[in-house]
């Protein structure tokens, strides 16, 4: 009986294991596509993604209420001409344009950086930001 036991406690580590494994390799694809992410430079308004994801409030009437969104922890989006919204997310290497962007609330402005999408999210990592021309 102990060894019958024994048996199926060992098969039954392996079933896990094995499960493991293949979980791994499939989500191995994903995690390559996010680090295919192409640079790009875009242009468009710096948005607060709480008020403007809410009731669409944007430009420079919104400034004010943007900017103390902002400066509160809020989410920075960018909201481009054709109306593609990208969630502005920091360099880990260097958090300065990113930071630069909260003072630029309602402003067109041109963005440089990795852009990648997941799970219909898309997204640029800010490396360099400068008023749009």
């Amino acid at each position: 009986m102990k060894r019958l036991l024994s048996l199926m406690v060992a098969t039954l580590v392996l079933v896990v294991a094995v499960g493991a494994l293949a979980a791994g390799q499939k989500a191995a694809p994903a995690s390559k596509a996010a680090s295919a992410a192409k640079t790009a430079t875009l242009k468009g308004e710096i948005v607060d993604m709480g008020c403007y994801v809410g009731h669409g409030a944007m430009g420079a009437s919104h400034k004010g209420c943007a900017t103390k969104c902002l400066a509160g922890g809020m989410p920075m989006g960018l909201l481009t001409a054709d109306g593609k919204l990208y969630l502005l997310t920091l360099d880990h290497d260097n958090a300065d344009p990113y930071n630069k962007c909260k003072d630029m609330a309602s402003e067109v402005v041109q963005v440089s950086g990795a852009v990648s999408q997941r799970n219909g999210v898309m997204a640029i990592d800010v490396i360099d930001v400068k008023p749009a021309k």
